[in-house]
């Protein structure tokens, strides 16, 4: 009954989409991420997080930097991993050399990974071995699990 009085344009719903894709073209929104926590793909160092019993375990895939460019902290309740890393190319050989695709990050990088309120912030520890930083974060010996003995009392 009421079809015929809601019938639009045949393109007049595509026409919406393309604006709204033009409009994220334009903004640079296309890929963006979903959330406040997501991150783009390709954002450096890769990260892999988990957590055992006893501490929180990060690793960020970070080949070809010198370990003395790598700079770990913690700040409230916030990991940060942030470096540099320079280009596989010599400078001098840069000027002569035409780039034609270029995928490997070169520069400054900075990552920021919430921690959980159960570790110990006081006792982190970090290693470099083979390009994957390992960052071990305990956590605090009163959110541990453990065995209460049950007592018999006569």
């Amino acid at each position: 009954m009421f079809s015929s009085s809601i019938r639009l344009p045949g393109g007049f719903l595509a026409e919406f989409g393309d604006i709204r894709r033009q409009f994220e073209q334009l903004l640079g929104t296309v890929g963006s991420p979903s959330s406040i926590r997501a991150v783009r793909r390709g954002a450096f160092p890769s990260i892999n997080m988990g957590t055992t019993d006893a501490a929180v375990e990060i690793y960020a895939l970070a080949p070809g930097i010198d370990p003395s460019q790598l700079e770990v902290s913690v700040d409230k309740g916030l990991l940060i991993i942030a470096g540099s890393r320079k280009s596989a190319v010599p400078s001098e050989k840069q000027e002569k050399l035409n780039v034609y695709a270029s995928e490997r990050f070169t520069g400054e990088f900075k990552r920021v990974l919430s921690l959980p309120e159960d570790v110990d912030s006081e006792n982190v520890s970090a290693t470099y071995k083979n390009g994957i930083l390992r960052v071990v974060v305990p956590k605090r010996e009163s959110r541990k699990p453990r065995r209460i003995e049950v007592n018999n009392v006569s």
